[in-house]
């Protein structure tokens, strides 16, 4: 009986250490998510505060810490970024992502994604596209897609000619890389699309959004969002939703900290790079690899639409994310994080 309650004993402390353990793992998650969740609200609080004389080009990166035609369907568990299995940095011929944010977002968005990816001993490098995040440019200003697609083109020619990145675009930001693999085929190693335009030659990011916002003439004769920077008898120059608008759109399954930020981060869009036909040749960016990021609970751009870019589109890989808004770096980073280093290992 005796032996019986000592055994016992032990075992309870056994588990009683296995749960502080737990329990000090999860705490320390938690800390450093908020430390990095405050870095990111530092830096958005600094971008409102910021004056015109910061015009031009500004990339930032955010919360910085030191096969072919699959699918694959992923929930989010609380688990630590890092844990990713089978992945080996060695195998990896290109190991930096360039992020792009999609409309009315900026670098700042990127801030869990950044964290992930370098603590996996990866290079994400962020950019803020004309007139967005630290790019103080009047988005009034911006009319045409190479315009706004600037930074992202500035950066690529940068490059040393032998070297490869893999780019992310999110939401509009997918005709931004789409433009770039047309321009720089020989430097992008593969493209992911993040519940993002898509689009074919000749189709513009707007019409992607046309089932949610109505047609592209509908909506600049009829929509409360519109902003008229050269006075109201000329046309619209860019849009905004109010906030209530947005939480809805995009931010449906995310964290109230992360709505927060938004909230104090999102600037207008300008009208005309969505409106802009895209001109795109198979010689080029249809040499591109591309793959396609679903997020499947997203109300800005619905699953049914995302489907329908799919099959028209005919990405090499397709990978889903269950519970996710339109923002997945948000309500979704780990598992957001998991699919980038499944890309990046597709021999």
């Amino acid at each position: 009986m005796g032996n019986k309650i000592i055994s016992m004993m032990k075992k309870d402390r056994k588990d009683g250490s296995k749960s502080m353990r737990m329990n000090r793992s999860q705490r320390k998650l938690l800390a450093d998510e908020e430390m990095l969740h405050r870095r990111a609200l530092s830096m958005a609080i600094r971008q409102t505060q910021l004056s015109q004389r910061f015009d031009g080009s500004m990339s930032k990166r955010v919360g910085s810490t030191s096969t072919r035609k699959q699918q694959r369907t992923l929930s989010d568990p609380f688990s630590n970024a890092k844990q990713v299995p089978d992945f080996s940095l060695e195998s990896l011929t290109v190991k930096r992502f360039v992020l792009v944010h999609g409309e009315g977002f900026g670098a700042w968005c990127w801030y869990k994604i950044v964290a992930s990816l370098e603590e996996s001993g990866l290079s994400p490098i962020t950019v803020d596209l004309t007139g967005s995040g630290f790019n103080m440019t009047d988005t009034n200003t911006v009319s045409t897609l190479e315009e706004y697609s600037k930074p992202l083109i500035q950066y690529l020619e940068s490059l040393p000619e032998e070297e490869k990145v893999i780019l992310v675009g999110h939401s509009t930001g997918g005709a931004s890389i789409s433009y770039a693999l047309e321009r720089f085929p020989e430097k992008i190693s593969k493209a992911i699309f993040l519940c993002a335009t898509m689009v074919s030659d000749g189709q513009r990011p707007f019409d992607v959004f046309s089932e949610e916002l109505g047609s592209a003439e509908r909506f600049m004769k009829e929509s409360q969002f519109l902003i008229y920077g050269n006075g109201k008898d000329k046309p619209p120059t860019g849009f905004m939703f109010e906030k209530q608008h947005m939480k809805g759109l995009y931010f449906n399954q995310s964290p109230n900290k992360d709505i927060a930020l938004a909230m104090i981060s999102m600037r207008p869009v300008p009208l005309g790079p969505m409106m802009e036909k895209v001109s795109l040749t198979a010689e080029r960016y249809g040499k591109g690899r591309r793959f396609y990021v679903q997020t499947l609970d997203d109300l800005a751009l619905s699953p049914d639409v995302q489907e329908k870019l799919v099959r028209e589109n005919s990405p090499e890989g397709v990978f889903k994310i269950k519970g996710s808004d339109h923002s997945p770096f948000f309500s979704k980073p780990q598992s957001l994080h998991k699919i980038l280093l499944e890309i990046a290992q597709i021999p």
